[in-house]
């Protein structure tokens, strides 16, 4: 039963930390360690898209993996709606899965080439609830709709769509257990210009009409802009910067914000 207060934040993580242990090179020497995170905390208010932006290796993808639950932390908490993901079991955890999915950066890998698209966009439902095909056959149609496609769309396979309408069929596999959370991990990255700002323009539409806030990853200062509400600078493994988007943009603090808004002047 889901008792989280009503009051509690979306998303608070604190403290995290994310020690990778790596091969040893040599039988006389400790295994080298890696610290990917360094004791991340932020909040994140329902209703408020976040951005976390920083260059390659900052620690962006590892907390997108831990938000949900995908890996275990070496240390600190992730609270979804109140409720500590990481001491939920199996089964607790499976169920709470309905309230946060993810959109990945490449669809074509996060979709299987062997399964039509219906198939692939009903694959949480069957995860997460006791649904018949006949009504995963009609979510799904409804939930295509909603991103611009259509219903015949479904019986398609991955390799028969472009870039860009793969990702709307991965958006539309997140979207279909109506989550209130929506981890998207540089969804747009692979795409053309013009293709991220549909995305993106879609991804609004969506969040106006069903309430869904995104947590939004990317490298790119002009896409969080677009989209995010707030936004969380990394370098390192550690948050160097934070608040509104368009305070941060306008007036950063740090040298590291200003360097990457000079990649993008």
């Amino acid at each position: 039963m889901h008792t989280a207060s009503p009051h509690a934040p979306l998303l608070q993580v604190d403290q995290l930390v994310q020690r990778y242990t790596l091969p040893r090179e040599s039988l006389f020497r400790a295994a080298p360690v890696v610290d990917a995170l360094k004791g991340v905390s932020l909040t994140m208010t329902a209703g408020r898209n976040l951005g976390i932006v920083g260059e390659s290796g900052s620690g962006k993808s590892t907390l997108a993996r831990l938000v949900m639950a995908l890996e275990t932390p070496t240390a600190g908490t992730v609270h979804i709606a109140g409720q500590n993901v990481h001491a939920l079991g199996a089964a607790a955890l499976r169920r709470a899965r309905s309230g946060f999915q993810m959109v990945f950066q490449d669809p074509q890998a996060s979709l299987d080439p062997r399964m039509p698209v219906w198939r692939s966009v009903a694959e949480p439902l069957a995860a997460l609830q006791a649904v018949g095909k006949a009504a995963q056959r009609d979510a799904v149609s409804r939930v295509l709709a909603e991103v611009g496609l259509s219903a015949i769309d479904g019986n398609k396979y991955p390799h028969e769509f472009s870039g860009g309408q793969r990702q709307r069929i991965a958006i539309a596999r997140a979207l279909i257990t109506k989550p209130r959370l929506i981890v998207a991990d540089e969804p747009v990255s692979a795409l053309d210009v013009s293709v991220q700002a549909q995305v993106l323009n879609l991804m609004s539409e969506l969040q106006q009409r069903h309430g869904v806030t995104f947590l939004f990853i990317s490298h790119d200062l002009a896409v969080i802009s677009h989209l995010c509400d707030d936004l969380v600078v990394m370098r390192a493994g550690q948050v160097v910067e934070a608040g509104r988007t368009a305070e941060v943009l306008r007036a950063p603090r740090e040298a590291y914000t200003r360097e990457l808004l000079a990649a993008v002047a």
